[in-house]
């Protein structure tokens, strides 16, 4: 059985309602994920047949255009609203994701790693942890293949 890998195309500003329910998304695929492997791992440890048929796809996730406000660290939110950068990096970090964000977009909103100040000559970084810059190569790749894009 061919699995298709959901890439979530993170296009909204994060104060967009649309980045929430991006991250919800995530949140419910990689729990729900993460349950079915813990059934299918349960299941007679002596069965030595090769079934991937239970075992889900991997999440994809890209920030491009918009969206790649969420990687700046600097961004200040209320403490009456949630914080989606955190949020981000809290399920980075429980599912061992990466969050590549595209460098242009990034660069052209104010954001960069120390790697691109130092190209670029600016004076600082501010990419929040867990996320990384990367060229559009990286969505091309993402995108080969039986993938579901869903874009927010």
């Amino acid at each position: 059985m061919t699995t298709t890998t959901p890439l979530l195309l993170i296009t909204a500003d994060p104060s967009h309602p649309l980045a929430y329910l991006a991250l919800r998304y995530a949140r419910t695929y990689l729990a729900n994920t993460d349950t079915n492997n813990n059934d299918t791992n349960n299941n007679d440890e002596t069965d030595n047949s090769n079934n991937n048929e239970n075992v889900p796809a991997p999440l994809n996730i890209f920030f491009y255009a918009d969206a790649a406000n969420t990687a700046n660290r600097l961004r200040w939110q209320s403490a009456d609203q949630m914080n989606i950068t955190q949020e981000w990096q809290k399920l980075a970090e429980q599912y061992q994701l990466t969050l590549p964000v595209c460098v242009s977009t990034a660069l052209s909103r104010g954001i960069s790693d120390s790697e691109n100040s130092t190209r670029h000559q600016l004076d600082s970084e501010n990419l929040a942890a867990s996320f990384e810059l990367v060229g559009l190569s990286e969505l091309a790749m993402m995108m080969q293949g039986n993938c579901r894009l869903l874009q927010f």
